[in-house]
């Protein structure tokens, strides 16, 4: 059994190349993730006829012999597909074109940064003179325009506009389209826009003028990436971040849209575990602070994305530590001295706490001043293994609003990492 199927929350361009792989491959079936995008979960119930779906209920994953794989390239972005990532006797054809590396391991793939995946699926459909009907050019080209903000994102590329205009010849509907890509924007929409605009601040990061916006919202709203769309045409910014907090459901949405070259938004929402482009990209996070979250954006924005490390590689060490019987006033002379925001606590070389500045908001008097260390610190700690994954820790620092993890080793703390050090992993900022 061969199956296609494509990342959560799907767009056109992800359903587009599902499609266009099911011509390319035409023994394989459609398995859509049963999350998608409001505009296609649209598209799919009038077209549900046309283009054969399942979902993963459906499928029994242990005939399964092939997987393809398109626009994504992370098993975490993948619905249901836990079972087949475990497994090493399948073929997996791999087609994305977003930047950076996944963990899907592929038997063949095509990884190019172009501006929307389809247009690699065209490319291979061209060369096999494969016919494609006008539903198909449409929907192609629906997917090729959503990606590429019709063609005006810094992402685009000249073969897009290539495949454009090949869609075109074959009969691809404008109209269509235009009623596709139209996504809700009622008084919901407008009222989140104007209270955006009322709380607007601008900043200048690295070179590049940037508002980062923080709001609270009440259950679900469509449309919000269209908002930051226009939020950041408003207040004509090269980039905007919307920072959308749902406190019950205890989620975050982080949607970013920038037409700045050079300034890589897409790589900003994978640190945090989502995805997208260079000019437009978003993710979903649980339990954040919403300022821990902004921190981070402003970080990253802060250098040039390169280099790939482990956490043992950035960690600085040796570790400065004090005991738990350390005064309060000492500590606090200490961490003015080494310019240091929080030092772990360790008693006969175990970790028992970490005492940060923000620790200190807790002396109501100056008399505790005099207090040992233990009075205060910390001691719900989390730590992190030398060989993680430094963007785990970045995560880990972003979900629980801390500034530092401590790096353990058997027991022992042979190293920390802050959250300027784990920018390291994003930035080439590495000595040679």
């Amino acid at each position: 059994m061969q199956i296609i199927t494509t990342h959560k929350n799907t767009d056109f361009d992800a359903l587009a190349s599902m499609v266009a792989a099911t011509v390319l491959y035409p023994e394989a079936v459609c398995v859509l993730p049963k999350t998608v995008n409001p505009n296609v979960k649209a598209f799919m119930s009038i077209h549900k006829d046309i283009f054969d779906m399942h979902s993963s209920d459906e499928i029994d994953f242990n005939k399964v012999k092939r997987l393809i794989v398109v626009d994504t390239n992370s098993w975490s972005r993948l619905d249901r597909m836990d079972a087949l990532s475990k497994r090493d006797d399948i073929e997996i054809i791999l087609w994305d074109h977003h930047k950076g590396n996944g963990d899907i391991r592929a038997t063949w793939k095509c990884l190019e940064e172009i501006g929307a995946n389809i247009t690699l699926m065209i490319r291979r459909l061209k060369k096999e003179k494969k016919n494609i009907s006008p539903i198909h050019a449409t929907l192609f080209l629906t997917g090729l325009y959503e990606d590429t903000g019709n063609l005006t994102f810094p992402s685009a590329t000249a073969e897009d506009a290539y495949a454009a205009g090949f869609l075109l010849e074959n009969r691809a509907d404008l109209n269509v389209i235009g009623t596709l890509l139209r996504q809700a924007y009622g008084e919901k929409q407008k009222n989140i826009l104007f209270e955006m605009l009322q709380t607007a601040k601008r900043s200048r990061i690295n070179g590049y003028n940037v508002s980062i916006n923080k709001l609270e919202i009440n259950g679900h709203v469509n449309g919000l990436a269209v908002v930051v769309g226009m939020y950041r045409e408003i207040l004509n910014v090269e980039a905007a971040f919307g920072i959308f907090t749902n406190r019950e459901k205890d989620r975050c949405m982080v949607i970013a849209r920038c037409n700045a070259e050079g300034l890589d938004v897409g790589s900003i929402m994978r640190s945090m575990g989502g995805g997208g482009h260079p000019g437009a990209a978003s993710a979903m996070l649980k339990s954040v602070n919403p300022a821990a979250v902004e921190d981070w954006i402003r970080e990253f924005i802060e250098g040039n994305q390169q280099a790939s490390v482990q956490i043992s590689d950035i960690m600085s060490f040796p570790v400065f530590t004090v005991e738990s019987d350390t005064s309060m006033e000492k500590v606090a002379a200490m961490l003015k001295d080494k310019g240091c925001t929080g030092i772990p606590v360790v008693d006969e070389e175990k970790l028992v706490g970490i005492i940060s500045r923000r620790d200190f908001k807790k002396i109501k008097k100056e008399s505790q001043l005099k207090s040992p260390v233990k009075a205060f610190m910390s001691t719900n700690i989390m730590t992190i293994e030398p060989g993680t994954s430094p963007i785990q820790a970045a995560r880990l620092m972003v979900k629980h609003d801390i500034g530092r993890l401590p790096v353990v080793e058997n027991g022992r703390i042979i190293g920390i990492i802050t959250r300027s050090d784990s920018m390291l992993y994003f930035y080439d900022m590495l000595p040679d």
